[in-house]
């Protein structure tokens, strides 16, 4: 068994994960923290994706109808349609087998993972369906992503997605990406709407990123501020918000109780 093979190397602990209820097959294991998953499997449990080995590139490929997913062995970074997502730890391969980190890969797919205690199974929750979103979302949502992050990572660039979207989903914002993008009831939001960048052409990286986040990618969780520290204090966000983390040059904030407003 794989997990019996690691624990000759590094501590390793079995724990069973269920996709939408359903037990996953093969093994599951938590090494080092990270809890890790057989890839095919969780892309089978998940429904949609088609997986091969290339044996030159020494990395398993898959295949949806949303993007190309490569998981190079042994590596941190995955590959959606050829642009690097950073998975914060890497992929292991086992009795010919592609063991990956779960929650990074489960989030970039558009799924919900929990987990409750060691005695529980981990939860991971599909969408359940196609996502619901116009042409106008995409269109204004990849031009604020590339606006506001061109030159950042897939995953920088999808935090700015999220926080777009749970601005959204939110009682105190708007109820389009349109109109978000567009806010300026305190003042304008967001600086490239401001200065007219927002109105340039999408790099392809943002258009995947304002893809994968409209189907469900989530990796800021409910996060609604982000600043860059080197252009802005941020003083407001900093002083009201909870820090969450940083990505590239951005630094990512949940929301406290006070609703936003903008540096004086």
């Amino acid at each position: 068994m794989a997990a019996l093979l690691l624990r000759q190397t590094a501590l390793a602990t079995d724990l069973t994960v269920t996709v939408d209820g359903e037990e996953l097959p093969g093994e599951a294991f938590v090494q080092d923290g990270c809890t890790y998953v057989p890839l095919v499997q969780l892309l089978e449990a998940m429904g949609g994706w088609e997986t091969a080995w290339d044996q030159e590139a020494r990395a398993a490929v898959s295949q949806t109808g949303l993007f190309a997913l490569t998981v190079p062995a042994e590596g941190q970074q995955l590959l959606a349609d050829g642009y690097a997502f950073d998975a914060g730890a890497s992929s292991l391969v086992c009795f010919d087998r592609t063991y990956v980190p779960l929650r990074p890969v489960a989030n970039l797919l558009g799924a919900q993972v929990e987990f409750v205690d060691w005695d529980t199974p981990v939860a991971v929750r599909t969408s359940g369906g196609e996502a619901d979103y116009t042409e106008e979302d995409l269109y204004w949502l990849s031009r604020i992503i590339s606006a506001e992050s061109r030159g950042e990572s897939l995953l920088g660039q999808l935090a700015v997605g999220n926080v777009v979207l749970n601005r959204v989903a939110s009682s105190q914002y708007p109820d389009t990406i349109k109109e978000v993008v567009f806010d300026d009831k305190d003042a304008i939001q967001f600086e490239p709407v401001a200065n007219g960048t927002v109105y340039g052409e999408p790099t392809e990286q943002s258009v995947l990123a304002a893809r994968l986040v409209l189907n469900g990618t989530s990796v800021v969780d409910d996060c609604m501020f982000f600043f860059n520290p080197s252009l802005s204090e941020g003083r407001w966000i900093v002083e009201n918000c909870t820090y969450y983390r940083t990505i590239g040059c951005h630094q990512f904030y949940r929301q406290q109780v006070q609703p936003y407003q903008t540096d004086t």
